[in-house]
């Protein structure tokens, strides 16, 4: 088994880079989806996140809104520092789940997980390898009022909450630069890929010696 971690900043294209290594071999969990079920309603977080910030930021149906949590947070880094305290420790144990299931029924996975915070929350430590998507903070910034419709204040806002990307360059054994064209973008993941594939079956090989 590999365990990798995938990050970058928002909007630096994680989504579509995991989906590339998909298609080659790699499963893929989606930090993003865990932390979905955890804060719906009766899930590991909700009821935390709904204690501390209130019943203000349900739907009608006690759904979380994100989009309203959202605009609470990135305003505010204390806030953040509180939702991230309770999201994460659910998220981790719901991830432990996912990698022990994949394991269970293929020993040797290349497990890629999309971590937006990986290197943040010092969850890089628990892994094999760690790709970073790149993306300037002005592409970032274009990509996501053009994908959410936020101001430029709010996209800055998102951006500015997580660790600046040009400081997350030496914690990674490979960059995936993602601001050229979606060619040249499979053209690096397929490099990797096969690296990828070359330590997993020098590590095989150094089971078998012994």
């Amino acid at each position: 088994m590999m365990n990798i971690g995938l990050t970058g900043g928002i909007g630096s294209g994680k989504s579509t880079v995991a989906r590339l290594f998909q298609n080659r071999g790699a499963y893929i969990i989606d930090l993003d989806v865990l932390a979905h079920k955890v804060e719906e309603p009766g899930g590991a977080a909700w009821n935390r996140i709904v204690k501390h910030f209130g019943r203000k930021i349900l739907d009608k149906d006690d759904r979380i809104n994100r989009e309203m949590l959202g605009g609470i947070v990135f305003r505010d880094s204390e806030e953040l520092e509180k939702l991230n305290s309770i999201v994460h420790p659910a998220v981790f144990e719901e991830w432990c789940l996912r990698v022990d299931d994949i394991v269970n029924n293929d020993k040797e996975a290349i497990i890629i997980s999309d971590i937006p915070l990986l290197i943040e929350v010092g969850w890089h430590k628990a892994m094999d390898i760690v790709i970073l998507v790149y993306t300037s903070p002005g592409v970032q910034t274009e990509r996501i009022m053009k994908r959410n419709g936020y101001s430029y204040e709010e996209a800055r806002n998102r951006i500015n909450s997580q660790m600046p990307v040009d400081e997350k360059i030496p914690f990674a054994d490979f960059v995936i630069n993602n601001e050229g064209t979606p060619e040249e973008t499979e053209a690096i993941v397929d490099r990797i890929w096969k690296k990828l594939l070359e330590k997993r079956k020098d590590s095989k090989n150094e089971e078998i010696k012994r």
